[in-house]
């Protein structure tokens, strides 16, 4: 630690819908089992624009507050107990920005070690930096609950999304056949993955079904959209043996459709570690199965062009995420 700065700059929230605001802080130090990171990018999420709007009360990260929950840097120091990890290493994980976890909008960011894995070296630190929270839950859902594989027929609702692009690559890497939904806009981006495209807006259910599966339903259906889209996955799925998951299963919705298809639902909620301290671990081992498949050219995020090379400019990358102009994930560049 002592050739590390005895400070470092971060860019706090103060309260709901302030502004990003850059503060001096005490380099923080780490305990056992944790990590120090210096940041090289931060990757943003809509999930850090509901919190700073104080309309995530699911995240339960208080303000003010840092926010950002992803990043891609390098270690500088580790504290006790850990031997996964040694200064000068290249890491990527989701370690914070929620339940009260300091997150990764500034120049350095402890990390409890379980939650790293190593970067791959097929990967800049920005495309590192946006794929943790967007692959950790394609992977819990689509491999976690629905086991998928060869032979499955998969459908993914809101395949140009954040994670419905990776659920599209990951699916694909595991061998199944992929169909996914969005707009006429987005068909080519989802045809590019290797999904068959569908146009929700001009295709009926009952028609994407018999047209891709013969009627007989899909055997995993992500939808990662909610709402009516989860709805439209209780009718697409296969009989008996169908699998719906959804990461935004939060409304009210009739089980009818579903249940008259003897099929099975997970809900996907990929904070769940960063609140409660468990199945930490498991994190670290998704995002190593990310990295292998990096390296293995299976695993692409898909950035939008528009680069922010310091934290300076995290209001403006803020607003360039909510103002639906972006055309793929962005992170916040520091080194």
């Amino acid at each position: 630690m002592s050739t590390l700065p005895d400070t470092m700059t971060a860019a706090f929230v103060d309260g709901a819908g302030a502004p990003f605001t850059l503060r001096p802080i005490a380099m923080p130090v780490p305990g056992a089992g944790q990590v120090l990171v210096q940041v090289e990018a931060s990757g943003l999420n809509p999930l850090d624009a509901k919190i700073r709007a104080g309309q995530a009360g699911h995240a339960r990260q208080p303000l003010p507050a840092v926010l950002g929950l992803d990043m891609a840097g390098t270690v500088r120091a580790v504290g006790a107990g850990v031997d996964g990890f040694a200064p000068g290493d290249a890491v990527f994980g989701m370690v914070g920005g929620v339940g009260g976890h300091a997150g990764t909008l500034a120049e350095y960011v402890l990390a409890d070690a379980s939650l790293l894995a190593r970067r791959p070296s097929a990967l800049q630190p920005r495309e590192a930096a946006v794929l943790p929270l967007v692959f950790i839950t394609a992977w819990e859902g689509l491999v976690d609950r629905a086991r998928v594989g060869t032979g499955h027929k998969v459908l993914v609702h809101g395949g140009a999304g954040g994670v419905g692009h990776v659920a599209v690559q990951l699916a694909r890497a595991r061998g199944a056949e992929v169909w996914a939904t969005g707009s006429a806009a987005q068909l080519d981006g989802i045809a590019a993955l290797g999904a068959t495209p569908i146009d929700y807006q001009r295709v009926e259910v009952a028609d994407y079904v018999d047209a891709a599966t013969g009627g007989a339903g899909f055997d995993i259906v992500y939808d990662t959209v909610g709402g009516a889209t989860l709805d439209a996955a209780f009718q697409a799925v296969r009989r008996y043996t169908g699998h719906v998951l959804s990461s935004l299963g939060w409304g009210s919705h009739s089980l009818a459709p579903l249940s008259f298809r003897g099929a099975s639902y997970s809900g996907v909620f990929t904070l769940l570690p960063l609140l409660t301290g468990e199945g930490l671990a498991h994190h670290g081992e998704i995002l190593r199965e990310a990295a292998a498949l990096a390296e293995a050219g299976l695993l692409r995020p898909r950035l939008d062009p528009r680069r922010f090379v310091s934290l300076g400019e995290a209001e403006a990358a803020h607003a360039w995420m909510t103002g639906g102009q972006a055309r793929g994930k962005l992170a916040v560049e520091l080194g």
